[in-house]
């Protein structure tokens, strides 16, 4: 998968709400994953982006079970579709999916999912993408490897950003036109 694009008026807005929470939870304003948090939720703010992931037939993958599917079709050496290197992106994409998901709309994924094999699948994720990017000697491995460690505490700050600064219209915030910009795709 291709860094897909963002709303360039996105990332600097969330940018912005994910390092005051950070702040505000004490979890430093200044850490690296603030930028890589804030580029999540403007990709996934377009539904087609959150459902992006495209299976061998090219049908959607639409939950976490589906993508783990896709991980293991990867590696079947006599399909026309082995593509071991994709497994790097399918794990890439099940962590941020798992994160946004706890972290954003925690309350559709404990109705419809298990929370504790969402944190698993993404912390297993992004551990992976980890193990990749530090073979490979790429930079980014200490980010994955910071979100695997911290997933929880990562999707916890999501949670709060979204009650504090994104609150519903019972009680307006500053932030409310994009709450409903966002609740709306």
């Amino acid at each position: 998968m291709s860094e897909s694009p963002v709303a360039p008026s996105l990332k600097p807005f969330f940018d912005r709400l994910v390092r005051q929470s950070l702040a505000d939870l004490q979890m430093g304003g200044r850490d690296p994953v603030a930028d890589y948090l804030a580029g999540l939720l403007a990709r996934f703010a377009r539904t087609d982006r959150l459902y992006a992931l495209r299976g061998a037939a090219g049908e959607r993958l639409e939950t976490v079970v589906e993508m783990l599917l896709e991980v293991e079709r990867s590696w079947e050496f006599d399909q026309p579709h082995f593509d071991p290197f994709r497994e790097r992106d399918v794990r890439q994409h099940i962590g941020d999916f798992t994160l946004f998901m706890i972290g954003v709309f925690r309350e559709h994924v404990e109705r419809r999912a298990s929370t504790g094999f969402y944190v698993r699948e993404g912390k297993r994720a992004y551990q992976v993408v980890a193990d990749f990017e530090r073979s490979a000697l790429k930079a980014d491995a200490g980010l994955f490897a910071a979100l695997a460690d911290r997933f929880e505490r990562y999707a916890t700050a999501l949670q709060y950003m979204k009650r504090v600064y994104l609150r519903p219209a019972e009680s307006p915030g500053p932030f409310q036109p994009a709450l409903r910009l966002i609740k709306e795709w």
